[in-house]
């Protein structure tokens, strides 16, 4: 018997018992003729000590970090207490050890603060797993994993598994894709989600499946993103919209409760889309705080603007009166900001990845009086009405920007976030969820010419908007029956009612350019079924690496993932993707013209 108890199990309950333990040497303090090393596994610590007839045989066979030992002794109340961890007041006096395996010195402490960098862990991730912080971010993405499947089994949904190796059929990104040796000169396609086959599922009668399931795409990377991911995937027949609301807002409360033990018992606010883009500046909002994205255009009168023009084209900021959209943002208790930390902010959004022009600014100080970058061309009175407009109090800095409607919408929404951050408003450990509803069906692709799905061909319109299908002038107005859910600024999950009726998914089709012919080549099998007694149906898919992130209060979810890729999608462990060989590649009848740069 290696063990008889874990290193996170004994307390002083267990004093006098003899033990058997086994795990891994965490760290070694000798003092004089006793040595202590405290022995991890995947439960916890343990200190042990050796006395003296030991410490002789540790000093002729020496001990090292990561040493895999088996020890025996006896459970003893520690003199020095450590209230830090659980197994803190007791420690094991070993009447014998073994040593299991040996090690070589780590690349890196496995600790906590841990002097490894990412590219270092990463290729020794194994190693990595063993930290503390690591373990805990996986025993989060368990515990979710399980409430989740506990949840769905209680409201009667089966788990059923979909195919890996599938067609390629487009759902708004790059497939992977694998060749097939029987097939020659034929690939399967990796599913970038199981779509079309949880629609098949309810076709087929089974009306509340689920999936805790890995999809892929084929897509640059980002800390959020990863090529294979995994989502809590569901679909349910015979529903509205408002039953996959309550039943999968009942989930994620669930989640929290158990993962977390936080009773979240407030309604989910609605948002629909047109709001969170008018207030928020995006359709995935960070509402733990109450800044919002104000239209000031409007505002002023045509010669104000004039005005307004001269400054802004003297400060280098010339596209005011051109402007799509003239917005702002009052940033509570900010209206002693330094000149130095508004030109700071000024250069912030000048940054490529804002890309705006410049940055004009009003500080409503303490004493009600206003001080702004465009003052001397606007009176008290005017620049009172903007912040009342702003909804600006005293102390608050109103922060003002121009351009483009798309870019400026984006700039004022990253500057809300970003402001959020330096005022500490966006705390992890605090959380927000709402739903976003009525997205648009479509959005045009100026580089293509056409209309695209937001969401995917599959959504269906509200019911109330069919027949606008029939009218290509209507497309820009016909909205979604879709709904995302928002848990602090990030999409934890998103979903629709389906088209379930053949005709109305070939009008579908037709609005996004695919052809009778290019329909039945991808789709046939779906439009097949359609004909064989398709129920109404709809479900939603949860982002579950990005779940746990949040969760867990990170940024990233590759710290919630055992074996994650890099930001260019390696594995740095394994070193993959890597090349065949010739062999493999005669097989599949495959030839390589890699062009070299």
């Amino acid at each position: 018997m290696y063990r008889t108890h874990t290193c996170g199990e004994l307390r002083i309950a267990d004093k006098e018992k003899e033990v058997t333990l086994s795990g891994w040497v965490q760290t070694i303090r000798k003092f004089g003729a006793i040595t202590f090393i405290d022995m991890r596994d995947r439960y916890g610590i343990t200190q042990l000590l050796f006395g003296e007839s030991l410490n002789r045989q540790i000093d002729e066979n020496p001990l090292g970090r990561e040493f895999v030992l088996q020890v025996t002794g006896i459970v003893s109340e520690r003199s020095n207490k450590n209230s830090n961890i659980p197994t803190g007041e007791i420690e094991i006096v070993v009447s014998s050890f073994n040593i299991l395996n040996r090690s070589l010195v780590p690349p890196f402490t496995i600790q906590d603060d841990t002097d490894g960098g990412d590219d270092l862990r990463m290729k020794y991730r194994y190693l990595d797993l063993r930290r503390n912080i690591v373990k805990q971010n996986l025993q989060l993405r368990y515990d979710v994993n399980r409430a989740a499947r506990n949840y769905l089994h209680h409201q009667g949904f089966m788990d059923i598994e979909t195919p890996f190796l599938i067609k390629s059929t487009p759902e708004g990104a790059r497939d992977f894709v694998v060749p097939s040796r029987m097939n020659p000169g034929q690939f399967y396609a990796l599913p970038q989600s199981p779509q079309t086959f949880k629609q098949l599922l309810m076709i087929s009668g089974y009306d509340r499946y689920y999936q805790v399931v890995k999809c892929f795409r084929d897509e640059d990377l980002r800390a959020d993103r990863q090529p294979e991911f995994t989502q809590i995937d569901c679909e349910m027949s015979f529903v509205e919209q408002e039953d996959i609301l309550n039943t999968f807002e009942g989930m994620v409360k669930y989640i929290f409760k158990e993962v977390k033990g936080i009773d979240y018992t407030e309604k989910l606010e609605r948002m629909n889309w047109e709001e969170a883009m008018r207030y928020y500046g995006n359709d995935k909002p960070d509402t733990r705080f109450d800044i919002k994205l104000v239209e000031l255009k409007s505002s002023f009168a045509e010669e104000d603007r004039n005005v307004f023009k001269k400054e802004i084209e003297a400060s280098g900021f010339k596209v005011f009166t051109e402007a799509e959209l003239v917005g702002a943002i009052s940033v509570p208790g900010c209206s002693d900001y330094t000149r130095k930390q508004t030109d700071e902010l000024t250069d912030w959004v000048k940054r490529p990845q804002i890309g705006m022009a410049g940055l004009a600014y009003v500080k409503y100080n303490k004493d009600e009086s206003l001080k702004s970058s465009i003052d001397k061309f606007f009176d008290e009175s005017k620049l009172k009405m903007l912040a009342e407009k702003c909804g600006a109090k005293p102390g608050d800095l109103i922060l003002i920007l121009a351009g483009k409607e798309e870019r400026t919408r984006k700039a004022l929404s990253d500057l809300r976030l970003e402001m959020g951050e330096r005022l500490g408003l966006r705390k992890p450990d605090e959380f927000k969820l709402l739903w976003i509803i009525d997205f648009p069906l479509f959005e045009y692709s100026e580089e293509d010419g056409r209309y695209a799905a937001r969401h995917h061909p599959f959504t269906s319109p509200k019911p109330e908007q069919v027949h606008l299908l029939d009218d290509p002038s209507q497309y820009g107005n016909i909205k979604a029956n879709a709904y995302d859910m928002v848990l602090n600024g990030n999409e934890i999950g998103g979903g629709s009612i389906r088209i379930f009726q053949r005709d109305v998914q070939e009008k579908m089709f037709a609005a996004l350019g695919m052809s009778k012919e290019e329909a039945q080549n991808k789709f046939g099998f779906l439009l097949g079924a359609f004909e064989y007694g398709a129920p109404p149906h709809g479900g939603i898919a949860f982002g579950f690496d990005r779940l746990c992130a949040i969760l867990g209060g990170s940024e990233s979810i590759r710290d919630f993932i055992a074996f994650p890729k890099n930001n260019s999608g390696r594995d740095v462990m394994l070193d993959a993707p890597s090349s065949i060989d010739e062999k493999q590649l005669d097989e599949l009848q495959i030839r390589l013209d890699v062009k070299k740069s």
